[in-house]
């Protein structure tokens, strides 16, 4: 079978179906992406590129849906190209709402497209108004619901669609929910596995933290009030002056990717640190990391904090919970998917850097306790995300019918 996985990074999402198709000989896998960096084996890669930026003078609205159409027809020339080589993807599977499938059908009329479906906005009931300090203006609720035109293209057109959690499937509508499956990522539970002697050693970043007993940790892409970077730092004060021999180590790029920037210019980091009083001798900030690295982070934790608004769950969660780290969560979702309080981990009020520093405090404090909820956040993993286990799963829904 020739199959065909288009995602502007790579390999994102598809990394480890794309690598299993493509280990099996009678699958010819191609990979479209905008990304040139990174290599699997049997994967070949081609490349697709936007022919402008969308217009200033778009409606504010409709940016994102011109944007998405650029993408398509980007898209639709990559697959021009395959076709004067002789390649007829038999099956195309593409991250839906970058624009990304919106043309899949009328170059390849014939073949099966499947959607890979990660979000669907809504005004009220999940991110858009959860912060109550940011109140949701009309025109955000308007823009919000013609953000969604490429996704909702994308669900008319394709033959099949996958997402990852039960609440990200609840923010569909319902004439399309019966057209989405729900099959989560998966962890790779042999790589983020517990080391409990761990030290955090880090000699690219002249890191050494070897001899530190009280470790926090915090992992985001970016450093936002989205992933609850503003109360995370408030904590961190509060548990400072309680705890002298407490570090903090912080991974994540100094950027926002699903908040609003601050009006003045500065970054959350930047405004977080000028307005807190911090010892910050005691507190690390790594930016992005090896994945290597990464896993020496979570070995190394003592207690390890994810915020989120109501939105996609992240895999660090995950991937924190199957290195057997002790979990302070926000009580959102879709965390509580995964996250019993006093079970395999705490959760708290997102809001409350108060609850979130006792909590913190609770899990330093009882060792013992935490030792309990550390082996029940490794076998959730083992026992409902375990890598080995969906992606058999994963691969035959790809070939359903």
């Amino acid at each position: 079978m020739r199959i065909l996985f288009l995602h502007p990074s790579f390999p994102a999402q598809f990394h480890h179906r794309a690598a299993v198709l493509a280990s099996d000989p009678n699958h010819q896998v191609v990979f479209g992406t905008m990304r040139p960096d990174g290599e699997l084996p049997g994967v070949r890669k081609v490349y697709f590129n936007i022919a402008r930026e969308v217009s200033p003078h778009t409606h504010h609205y409709v940016r994102p849906l011109e944007n998405a159409v650029l993408h398509g027809q980007a898209v639709y020339r990559l697959g021009q190209a395959l076709l004067s080589e002789g390649f007829t993807p038999d099956l195309v599977f593409a991250h839906a709402g970058w624009g990304l499938p919106l043309f899949v059908k009328d170059i390849f009329p014939k073949t099966r497209l499947l959607c890979y479906c990660e979000w669907f906005y809504r005004a009220r009931g999940a991110d858009a108004d959860f912060n109550p300090t940011v109140p949701l203006q009309v025109d955000d609720e308007l823009r919000l619901r013609v953000k969604n035109a490429a996704m909702l293209i994308d669900l008319a057109n394709c033959d099949r669609a996958l997402t990852p959690t039960r609440w990200q499937h609840h923010q569909f509508p319902p004439d399309f929910q019966s057209k989405i499956s729900v099959i989560p990522d998966g962890v790779d539970t042999e790589f983020f596995q517990p080391e409990p002697e761990a030290k955090l050693a880090l000699p690219t970043l002249d890191l050494d933290l070897s001899n530190v007993s009280e470790l926090v940790t915090y992992v985001s892409p970016g450093l936002e009030p989205y992933k609850g970077f503003p109360q995370l730092m408030q904590a961190i004060a509060l548990l400072q002056r309680r705890r002298p021999d407490c570090h903090a180590v912080i991974v994540g790029e100094d950027r926002t990717i699903y908040s609003k920037p601050l009006p003045d210019g500065k970054t959350y980091k930047q405004a977080m640190l000028e307005s807190l009083p911090l010892d910050r001798s005691r507190i690390h900030f790594t930016g992005p990391l090896s994945y290597r690295e990464y896993l020496q982070v979570l070995q190394a934790s003592s207690v390890h904090i994810y915020l989120t608004y109501p939105y996609i769950l992240s895999r660090s969660l995950l991937e924190a919970m199957s290195t057997g780290c002790a979990i302070v969560a926000s009580q959102t979702a879709p965390v509580m998917e995964v996250i019993r309080d006093g079970v395999n981990g705490l959760l708290v009020d997102f809001f409350s850097p108060q609850a979130i520093a006792d909590r913190v405090d609770e899990a330093l404090s009882q060792p013992d306790k935490m030792t309990l909820l550390k082996a029940n956040a490794r076998k959730t993993i083992e026992e409902q995300y375990d890598l080995r286990q969906l992606l058999p799963k994963q691969v035959q829904w790809v070939f359903e019918r």
